[in-house]
């Protein structure tokens, strides 16, 4: 135990400065500080043992964060500006490194350090953290679809994309990562959808402005950024220039546009625009071994999310074919059938009604020809209730649907 001690007193001493400083500032009284060097030489002890646990490390890290939080608020109320984070979240990134280091095969213990390097806003650590978690664990889809989402996030379409294609060739074991791969690609879509609609570019712009406008992000740290140097005059060959619209009103000198119309109506009627990725994904999904109707309704649910995207219909269209050619009269097909008529349909739009009839003529004929008439009984009732939940239901459909939910729930019992 003595090397424990000798340990323990070498990161007591690191935080020596920083003790020094709460006590010339009088941020924290003598005996306060007292307290805190106790409390912090029994975390190191703790954590330096032979037997620690990850939430040893945790414990610690909370207890950190917390003692910042209190360095911050009396700060505030003593109006002393000069006392800086940057101390605690080294000595927490240190917690961090010492705890992935000897527990490196603990997923949540890199899911937290992921969570405080986003917090504090450290992109490039936190990119060096991803880097060593998904080499250390590269079949964990969580860490894969956090790693894609963070990029698809910051607008680097490119590099989320790298991220999954990547995971996909270790995660085939589970339908998770395909899922969530091709909801990312779908609120690319959205976001494509809604720039094209006016928000974040202007009115009625083709799909090349809004493609530009959804992937070109201001460049932080790492993040990719389209080149754009304001003191150059040409910007080359491999220069991304959108034409400004008030050039000519402004007397500026107006550059040349880099698509042409015809460029631009080649790419509105692209395949990426309709849908083909996120088809893509899932029919390279349906040769996996995990794939089946379970995974099949998977992707089904996560498409019948985005309300908002064009090519929704085709989409699904396509998943639910696939569904009826591979697995006929299952559960879950017959559940996807059954609340195809509804997708894409605000309830409380003129069209939910009719839309609504289809689904219950739907759910008649399905009760007689499912393999699993049970099965398919429990997830009606949750489709269901789902839909009652909605609030200002109109009072006919919900009294159909409380009709119906009891109908199910007496076949399945």
């Amino acid at each position: 135990m003595a090397g424990v001690s000798d340990k323990a007193r070498f990161y007591l001493e690191r935080a020596a400065p920083q003790l020094r400083e709460f006590e010339e500032k009088e941020i924290f009284n003598k005996d306060e500080i007292r307290s805190l060097v106790n409390k912090r030489s029994d975390f190191e002890h703790l954590v330096l043992g032979p037997r620690t646990k990850p939430t040893d490390f945790l414990t610690y890290v909370e207890w950190e964060r917390s003692l910042d939080r209190l360095r911050a608020k009396r700060c505030r109320r003593l109006k002393i500006r000069s006392s800086k984070a940057h101390a605690s979240e080294a000595r927490t990134f240190g917690i961090f490194e010492r705890a992935v280091t000897k527990h490196p095969g603990c997923i949540p213990l890199w899911i937290a350090y992921l969570d405080f390097a986003d917090e504090i806003k450290a992109t490039k650590r936190w990119r060096r953290i991803v880097t060593r978690a998904l080499r250390m664990h590269p079949a964990d889809a969580g860490l894969w679809t956090l790693a894609g989402r963070k990029a698809a996030h910051h607008g680097d379409m490119e590099r989320a994309r790298a991220h999954f294609l990547r995971g996909c060739r270790f995660c085939t074991g589970e339908v998770t990562l395909w899922v969530e791969y091709a909801r990312c690609e779908m609120e690319w879509l959205a976001r494509m959808e809604a720039k094209k609609g006016g928000k974040g570019v202007r009115a009625g712009a083709n799909a090349m402005e809004a493609i530009v406008a959804t992937e070109a992000v201001e460049q932080e740290g790492d993040l990719i950024m389209f080149d754009d140097d304001d003191d150059s005059e040409d910007d080359g060959e491999n220069g991304l220039v959108l034409p400004d619209p008030d050039a000519e009103s402004a007397g500026k000198k107006t550059k040349p546009p880099v698509f042409d119309e015809e460029a631009t109506k080649k790419l509105e009627q692209s395949p990426v625009l309709s849908g083909a990725i996120p088809m893509a994904i899932f029919d390279i999904s349906r040769k996996q071994s995990f794939f089946n109707s379970t995974s099949a309704e998977a992707f089904f649910n996560m498409f019948a999310t985005f309300a908002n995207v064009a090519p929704l219909q085709r989409i699904v269209d396509h998943v639910v074919g696939a569904m009826e050619e591979q697995f006929p009269n299952q559960a879950a097909t017959c559940s996807c059938q059954i609340r195809r008529p509804l997708i894409g349909i605000d309830v409380h739009t003129a069209a939910f009604p009719k839309a609504l009839r289809e689904s219950l003529a739907r759910l008649k004929v399905a009760m007689g020809t499912t393999a699993d008439k049970k099965a398919l009984a429990a997830k009606m009732v949750t489709w269901i209730e789902t839909i009652l939940a909605v609030e200002d239901l109109d009072v006919a459909i919900r009294t159909v649907l409380e009709h119906t939910k009891k109908s199910l729930e007496q076949s399945s019992s």
